[in-house]
């Protein structure tokens, strides 16, 4: 099995209405490659500092198989992402990364996400930042998370403030030639604690994976 060989394969975290795991085959690396291209963003508004969508989306299905391919291929311990996939009612709905740098050291995490147009408003977001935040502190041991959000990306920023982070300065990163606002987010751990709303099962984090995300069974808390 693959993850005999790549031992974050087992790793899997659950909530009351989602799976958060990496896809079993490309066929579930197709169907969320579908996903995207069913529409992300209203068009008139990019939340990316990557445009990945801004093509249309055929281009935004071949980023999406394409980016994950190279998550997974360019593992670095001291620098991963974890490109969780999304399921709901066992599809594919979009993607929650998680992200550290030096983890055993900085106890820092960041986060990205998307989500499919057609699933948005129900509270998935949230419910999928909650998991990988569960993973990051209870799991982890982690001590501070990050995230971003564009201006006019209520929806994102909402999330951020639903659970527990605060304001954390802004940057100006030029995307598509503008130069835009990005305000940036903190969760400390007695914030996270504050805030947690929903029950998350952790499956899979075994010494193995820890491994894979740069620490040890003494590093993290699970």
């Amino acid at each position: 099995m693959l993850a005999d060989h790549l031992p974050i394969y087992r790793l899997r975290l659950r909530t009351e209405r989602l799976e958060l795991r990496l896809p079993a085959d490309f066929d579930e690396i197709a169907a969320l490659a579908d996903a995207a291209a069913a529409g992300v963003h209203d068009p008139d508004f990019m939340p990316f500092g990557i445009p990945w969508t801004a093509d249309g989306p055929e281009a935004a299905a071949r980023s999406v198989a394409l980016w994950y391919h190279r998550a997974i291929g360019r593992w670095d311990a001291a620098d991963w992402g974890f490109p969780f996939v999304v399921f709901h009612d066992g599809k594919p709905i979009g993607v929650q990364v998680l992200g550290a740098e030096q983890l055993a050291i900085t106890r820092e995490v960041r986060s990205g996400s998307w989500i499919g147009q057609a699933h948005q408003g129900k509270g998935l977001g949230k419910e999928m930042r909650a998991a990988v935040l569960h993973l990051a502190f209870a799991g982890l041991g982690a001590e501070f998370a990050t995230s971003g959000s564009y201006e006019g990306n209520d929806a994102s920023a909402g999330v951020s403030r639903g659970l527990g982070y605060r304001e954390d300065g802004i940057k100006h990163p030029v995307v598509q030639g503008v130069r835009r606002t990005e305000q940036r987010w903190r969760l400390t751990r007695d914030d996270w604690e504050a805030h947690r709303k929903h029950d998350v099962t952790i499956e899979g984090l075994d010494a193995e994976v820890l491994a894979m995300l740069g620490l040890s069974d003494e590093e993290g808390d699970s």
